[in-house]
């Protein structure tokens, strides 16, 4: 299906404990391993079929281990500078990130080794306050971050 290798979908789950804070998770593997500030993604995947929530959802029980049951709000999609649109539904949760756990792939490592290793596709999952996800996340991804702080706090407005 050619609309999967053009569409991702994922969860921004977000919490209010005190302040506004969001999910956010860090690519597993060896190219991502010493990088930090700007790397850290939505949990999201590939749409295969069917409709975007749900495929949001799969994707991010599969790449953090954890549920979320919504409400979903719906987020303007973004797009990659590879073309591809992404998804995002915003939805709260206040979730237990020591039960975290991600799917795995596997990759040649080292390059040309030979040697085929796992890795998990997410290290790690953590919640940061706004300010520090504006740090954290994927540049292209921002918009998810602003937009979330309009719909729960439309008197800051955005940044």
């Amino acid at each position: 299906m050619p609309r999967s290798a053009e569409v991702s979908a994922g969860v921004l789950v977000y919490r209010r404990a005190g302040d506004l804070e969001v999910l956010l998770a860090h690519p597993g593997g060896p190219f991502w391993a010493k990088k930090d500030a700007g790397v850290w993604t939505i949990p999201k995947g590939l749409v295969e079929s069917g409709d975007l929530i749900t495929n949001a959802r799969r994707e991010f029980a599969e790449e953090t281990g954890l549920k979320v049951a919504g409400p979903f709000v719906p987020l303007k999609p973004v797009k990659q500078r590879s073309g591809k649109v992404v998804h995002a539904f915003a939805t709260e949760a206040d979730l237990d990130l020591a039960r975290s756990r991600s799917n795995r792939f596997e990759i040649e490592w080292p390059p040309r080794s030979g040697k085929i290793k796992r890795f998990p596709e997410v290290d790690r999952v953590a919640y940061f306050d706004i300010e520090t996800a504006m740090t954290k996340i994927l540049a292209y991804q921002l918009p998810f971050l602003r937009e979330l702080i309009e719909i729960l706090q439309p008197e800051h407005g955005t940044k």
